[in-house]
């Protein structure tokens, strides 16, 4: 018996329509590249989590769990197995004492939304990330960063369904948060849920910081173009952006895939590109830049799929 069959056999307590087959995976990724996946599954409560998971792993089913896909990059033959995307939604506000709170976010809440979320409210802290593009969940994953704030620096525990499909919380210690890397990355702990630890502040001020961040991003940034963000990961003894740019490789460009003109450390769709444009262009940066400098860059983005 196929996947398929395998999943429309089974009594899912998820909305049918929220279950899709052979589905284009370049319609859930800012890269918008990816072919088909055998399932995709679309989860907005822990239940629906847990009994997916648990028929994933009963039946021996191949899964993948993506959130706002702003990190991934999905090959042209798609994904043999279930993708899971996690859209579990939270927003809840606890005043510890006159300055901090405690904010619980779900996975599934978008990093933009959040931010506006809190600003609503009142609370600092979370502005620098505001411009992220991705889901908490990712962010989490990823210890996401931008202007000098790390998720690390306001995560103080973390909900997750455990590789046996139990529930479990972690603290910022057990979470072992690295740059761009944490626990999440070498198991298959699913993120449920996020506890943060902020601050109250000023409406005026955190609307400032946020134009700010969001107006220095539209200045430096191709945003205006499908990525994935910043494709490589920064070097301990250099800036990556750097050495791609003295490579000579601005704006050089494989099929609709190109090094983005604007910010060497992003690989853009430019024009409709395939995941293969995409991996020969990060390859043959790779292989430039250690050929001129003799630095092995490593990628920031995920690469899943066949």
């Amino acid at each position: 018996m196929d996947i398929k069959q395998i999943i429309k056999q089974a009594k899912l307590t998820i909305n049918p329509e929220k279950i899709k087959y052979d589905e284009q995976m370049k319609k859930y990724t800012s890269f918008k590249v990816g072919g088909p996946a055998d399932v995709l599954i679309i989860v907005d409560t822990e239940k629906q989590l847990q009994e997916i998971c648990n028929l994933a792993k009963s039946m021996n089913i191949p899964i993948y769990i993506i959130g706002n896909g702003s990190n991934i990059l999905v090959t042209d033959n798609g994904i043999r197995g279930i993708v899971v995307k996690i859209e579990i939604k939270k927003t809840e506000v606890q005043k510890i004492d006159n300055e901090k709170i405690k904010v619980t976010v779900g996975a599934g809440n978008k990093i933009i939304e959040t931010a506006y979320a809190l600003l609503k409210q009142e609370i600092t802290g979370f502005e620098e990330l505001a411009g992220i593009p991705g889901t908490i969940g990712g962010a989490v994953k990823m210890n996401a960063g931008a202007y000098g704030k790390e998720m690390k620096d306001i995560v103080k525990k973390v909900k997750i369904l455990n590789e046996n499909g139990e529930k479990q919380i972690l603290t910022n210690e057990q979470i072992q948060f690295e740059y761009r890397n944490s626990i999440f990355s070498k198991n298959n702990d699913v993120i449920l849920e996020a506890e943060l630890e902020l601050k109250q502040g000023n409406k005026k001020e955190i609307q400032e910081k946020m134009d700010t961040y969001s107006k220095s991003r539209k200045e430096k940034q191709p945003i205006e173009y499908p990525s994935a963000g910043s494709t490589f990961k920064r070097g301990d003894t250099y800036i990556t952006a750097k050495l791609i740019d003295e490579a000579g490789l601005k704006g050089y460009q494989i099929g609709g895939a190109q090094i983005s003109e604007k910010h060497a450390g992003f690989i853009i769709n430019k024009n409709n590109a395939t995941a293969k444009d995409i991996i020969d262009l990060i390859k043959y940066t790779q292989e430039k830049v250690y050929e001129k400098f003799g630095e092995k860059i490593e990628l920031e983005v995920k690469i899943i799929g066949d």
